[in-house]
């Protein structure tokens, strides 16, 4: 929790402003009017994004896996659920996956939640499945505690997240998997996490939050065709994984839940996120690699990650974030056709002395932002540490970051960039980027804030910092090829 609390203080310095937490509601009220609005506004406003050429190689989201039936299938109600919302079907979902592991070597097996509300605690999933959720399947996440087990913290976080020691295993899991697929006909899944909340808030929790889906160590995993609601803290955490499609997914939480977050690919590699809705009480996506020695140690980066028309809301935290915990790296990132309204920052990048590692080779492209208070951020001062036998002397890298086509509509600041004094953010290049600032908040000579940055711009307006007047980088447009390596659009 020291984590959080430090980070929350925090965001006023970084986004240049006093943080405004919304009173949390969980209600069906919410939920409905997120799901359908959301929907009609990004094929609206994404219809009319400018169109990016992309060449060379293919990317993680131009690759469409196709989702084979699977031989075999069976309903949750073979088990003995019951989808009355009351009855605890935790038994049932662990027996159904158990008996569907005997098909793994015979090409896989479906589970199949009908209409209904099936309250469950944590359970596993195993290889070669399919978890299908049809039209009005809602999975519950049990209120009780004592429904989610306790486990080990991740290796390269060394702690829970928000405590020290443990954590409480995720509703839905996934450990050393290959070929995983959670789908449906827009089925839900939905956290109950009020309670988690107030816990978290009252501190009286003895563990780390747990998430909605997890999948650890795994490779091959689909996530499609889902809503998401009210995740105790992460909606969808995929760590030490490769190969991840999430796509057609909406994500919710009221603008009071603490620290939720949407989804989080955590030192896994060729991750695709597309035409996803997100809207959380922090962040929407936020890209990790793992926290301080921990995350040096273990030495899994996150990289090729592709992110592709999605519609994002923040309020509190960042719509994309990249950090603070990078302490394996981030790199090689292409993010094009984001939509982002009402939130308190748009894009931001943050990590802190004694992190280590290296954020770089990160593309943005095609960003549409409406009412947001800091459109760009990227700080060095950004968390806490795990313990005190993190390295202060580990200075984190931040460099060849392409920010551009971006337009804004009631921007308060336009951009604060704070880096490290002994460690200055480099080869930022902006281009192409128009923000209409409020001239009530700030003047034009405060549109943008920048400290031991060093990087160039073309076409920026309003004009950014002299520190983005570096000639000698180049700012032209571009993305990057299956080398991350730039390419000329």
């Amino acid at each position: 929790m020291e984590r959080f609390v430090e980070e929350k203080e925090f965001r006023g310095e970084v986004c240049g402003g006093k943080e405004k937490v919304k009173e949390r509601k969980e209600g069906t009220e919410g939920e409905a009017k997120f799901v359908s609005l959301t929907t009609l506004l990004l094929l609206l406003r994404l219809s009319i994004a400018v169109e990016l050429d992309v060449r060379g190689s293919e990317r993680q989201c131009d690759y469409k896996p196709k989702l084979q039936p699977r031989p075999h299938s069976v309903s949750i109600l073979e088990f003995g659920a019951a989808g009355d919302g009351k009855t605890l079907n935790t038994i049932a979902f662990q027996n159904a996956i158990f008996y569907l592991k005997s098909f793994a070597d015979k090409g896989g097996a479906q589970l199949y939640v009908p209409p209904g509300k099936w309250l469950t605690g944590s359970f596993n999933l195993t290889s070669h499945l399919t978890l299908f959720l049809a039209r009005g399947a809602v999975i519950l996440g049990s209120q009780d505690m004592a429904h989610w087990e306790v486990v080990e913290p991740l290796p390269s976080y060394g702690r829970g997240l928000e405590l020290p020691g443990g954590r409480y295993r995720s509703l839905i899991n996934g450990y050393m998997l290959d070929d995983v697929v959670i789908t449906g006909d827009n089925g839900t899944i939905n956290g109950q996490g009020s309670v988690w909340w107030d816990w978290f808030i009252s501190h009286s929790l003895n563990y780390s939050r747990p998430h909605l889906v997890e999948f650890i160590s795994c490779k091959d995993i689909v996530v499609s065709n889902l809503t998401f609601l009210n995740a105790p803290a992460f909606n969808v955490h995929p760590v030490y994984c490769s190969n991840v499609q999430v796509q057609n997914i909406s994500v919710y939480a009221p603008p009071g839940s603490p620290y939720t977050v949407g989804i989080v690919p955590d030192s896994s590699v060729s991750v695709c996120i597309e035409n996803c809705s997100i809207s959380t009480g922090y962040d929407a996506i936020s890209l990790k690699s793992g926290w301080d020695e921990y995350g040096i140690a273990y030495g899994r980066p996150t990289e090729s990650v592709h992110i592709k028309q999605v519609y994002l809301q923040s309020s509190s935290g960042s719509a994309l974030a990249l950090g603070s915990e990078m302490s394996g790296g981030i790199s090689d990132v292409l993010i094009e056709l984001l939509y982002i309204y009402n939130s308190f920052c748009g894009i931001e990048f943050r990590t802190t002395k004694g992190r280590g590692g290296y954020i770089k080779g990160i593309v943005i492209s095609g960003a549409d932002m409406t009412n947001v208070h800091t459109a760009f951020a990227a700080t060095g001062q950004s968390g806490s540490h795990p313990d005190n036998n993190f390295d202060p002397n580990a200075l984190p890298i931040l460099q060849q970051i392409t920010l551009e086509n971006a337009i804004g509509t009631n921007i308060t600041l336009a951009g604060n960039f704070s880096g490290i004094q002994e460690s200055p953010f480099t080869s930022i290049c902006l281009s192409n980027i128009s923000l209409s600032v409020t001239s009530s908040s700030c003047s034009f000579s405060t549109s943008w804030v920048c400290s031991n940055v060093l990087g160039s711009s073309q076409l920026v307006l309003p004009e950014p910092c002299p520190e983005f007047s570096n000639s000698s980088l180049s700012c032209s447009p571009s993305l990057l090829d299956s080398d991350g390596q730039a390419v000329a659009l």
